[in-house]
């Protein structure tokens, strides 16, 4: 049975505007439920790749509540968090104005990663986590953050992955059909919101493919940090 909000083409955008619309008031309850807390130290990861330092301007794109946007703007960058879902960004906001202290480098704005509203050579550092995999294109999405990028720039991108021993993705993706929306469903009232992450992941290349896509587009260093044995994967890759 096909999932309630996943659609390709040119539906997937306001499908998955209405996914995030029933979960951002739950979402980092479920994201803490569903990965036992570990995308919080995955989500570190990706700071800790970004390598950003005060002065720099970062990018993190498909936001959502913001987690590794405040991440950034600790470090000391000046941070922009992108997202398209006016209810995920509204919990952001509201984080940022109980941070304490305030965040005066960082802000938040609503828009379309695949046609981003930045000239080129912007920001010393581009993330997303857990967005590629949501757009129409993944690839223009990826396309779009180089653009932005500066020379030398690092583009981070946390995001499901599918491990490559058999046994292990049979039984992982068993999680993800089983385990995780029925977490949905209790604290959420809504087993295919969850349910659609494997979904989406059925129709996403995941970590090999985009680490061949940013070796297409002559990235330096492009390589792939695995965690869980593939469940979960980091892309990285340097401007030239």
């Amino acid at each position: 049975m096909s999932n309630v909000f996943f659609a390709p083409g040119e539906e997937r955008a306001a499908k998955v505007g209405d996914l995030f619309a029933s979960i951002a008031r739950r979402y980092d309850l479920l994201n803490d439920l569903q990965s036992f807390g570990f995308h919080r130290l995955w989500k570190r990861r990706v700071v800790e790749l970004a390598q950003v330092k005060a002065g720099d301007h970062a990018l993190d794109l498909c936001c959502g509540t913001g987690d590794i946007a405040f991440a950034l703007a600790r470090q000391g960058a000046e941070t922009t968090g992108l997202d398209f879902s006016e209810k995920m960004l509204e919990v952001a906001q509201v984080r940022l104005r109980n941070s304490k202290p305030a965040s005066q480098n960082l802000k938040f704005l609503q828009g379309d990663a695949q046609q981003l509203p930045f000239p080129d050579n912007s920001f010393d550092a581009v993330t997303v986590g857990y967005g590629l995999r949501n757009l129409a294109s993944w690839e223009k999405g990826l396309a779009e953050m180089v653009r932005v990028a500066k020379p030398g720039g690092r583009i981070v991108i946390l995001e499901f992955g599918k491990p490559e021993n058999p046994l292990w993705r049979k039984m992982y993706f068993t999680h993800l059909s089983c385990s995780v929306p029925l977490i949905g469903l209790l604290f959420c009232g809504n087993a295919q919101a969850y349910a659609y992450i494997l979904e989406s992941l059925k129709h996403y290349p995941a970590q090999l493919a985009v680490q061949e896509k940013m070796r297409g587009m002559k990235l330096l260093e492009p390589r792939v940090i695995n965690f869980f044995g593939g469940a979960m994967a980091i892309n990285f890759g340097r401007k030239p």
